[in-house]
């Protein structure tokens, strides 16, 4: 038995800041900004593009692709951002109704950027010891750039996040594109230092100015960048490697394609090297930004249109999430095999 993607959906708004745009707003120079920071331009939902409608949005792509319809769907997984279009609201089960999935029943969940593989691991999981779960949507929108002020300076690093939706469908026994393996790690001792610090139970009710103050910033930014700098790149190898382990016994030189976030420029090729992998095995999102948990199946799907991914490849979804939480996950791509 296995569970493999039969479909995989994308939405990104069509406006967009450029690197120009964000040197004006932040006062970084505009080639620092795209050389640098890697980013030439980030899409930024309107009004009308809510957390919840970019995902339904890639949510029908997906079930395009797959040739399904809402009735065959037994559970839409909400894996993306806790910024919704309500507070206290379930995301998945909008979704559901949307799209007519009558037989689906939903629940939301969110290892922030990491969300999307651990949406793959819970719901592998799922399908893999129920026999009347079938068919699962993993759906995920993202717009985590209202909550950054680019004015902010300790947060400057976050000019790259913008908004988008992404969705894929898993099927029992797809004879495909089977999920292998994931791998995770958490880091609970940085879940304060960064952080939204209005507008939560914390600081409830809210207080005259807490609108203002409703982004994200960091408490201690020297000591911050130092954890960052000791823990991250660490971790984000041993979940890559933990996961190729699990996943029969493979290791970084069986990686097809590596589907990683959105890093700056300087870090995405330290990654490449660290794997010994070329630019035709991932997909740089300059043009996109970092869009949270939906960069992985957007590296996917641009990496599908330019060729650079194959039948056979074990694509290596990777990403890390503010909390801070690193996950992975293998998918090999191409008929099943044993």
């Amino acid at each position: 038995m296995h569970v493999g993607i039969i479909g995989i959906g994308t939405y990104v708004p069509d406006t967009y800041m450029s690197a120009s745009d964000l040197s004006r707003a932040t006062g970084v120079p505009e080639d620092v900004i795209s050389m640098k920071f890697g980013v030439k331009r980030k899409p930024v939902a309107g009004l009308d593009d809510t957390t919840a409608v970019m995902g339904l949005k890639a949510a029908k792509a997906a079930m395009a692709e797959a040739g399904i319809d809402g009735e065959d769907i037994g559970l839409v997984l909400w894996c993306g951002a806790q910024h919704k279009d309500y507070p206290c609201w379930l995301a998945g089960l909008y979704v559901a109704d949307a799209l007519g999935a009558k037989n689906a029943w939903s629940f939301d969940m969110e290892a922030m950027c990491g969300s999307m593989m651990a949406a793959l691991d819970v719901a592998k999981s799922l399908m893999m010891t129920r026999t009347d779960l079938d068919t699962v949507l993993l759906v995920s929108g993202y717009r985590n750039n209202d909550l950054i002020d680019l004015s902010e300076p300790t947060t400057r690093w976050m000019m790259d996040i913008g908004s988008g939706g992404s969705a894929c469908v898993l099927k029992k026994n797809a004879g495909k594109n089977a999920v292998l393996s994931s791998a995770f790690r958490g880091d609970g001792s940085m879940s304060l230092d960064c952080i939204v610090p209005t507008l939560g139970t914390k600081a409830w009710p809210p207080a005259a100015g807490d609108l203002e103050k409703a982004h994200f910033f960091i408490r201690d930014e020297p000591a911050f960048k130092a954890k960052l700098g000791e823990r991250t790149m660490p971790n984000f190898y041993a979940v890559i490697d933990r996961a190729l382990e699990l996943s029969s016994g493979l290791s970084r030189s069986d990686i097809g394609y590596l589907a990683v976030l959105h890093f700056k420029k300087s870090a995405h090729d330290g990654i490449l090297a660290e794997l010994s992998l070329g630019e035709d095995q991932t997909t740089y999102l300059d043009n996109y930004g970092h869009i949270g948990q939906n960069d992985q199946l957007l590296s996917i799907q641009l990496g599908r249109e330019a060729g650079k991914i194959k039948d056979g490849d074990n694509l290596v979804l990777v990403g890390a999430g503010l909390g801070f939480v690193w996950a992975a996950s293998v998918v090999r791509w191409g008929p099943y095999t044993e």
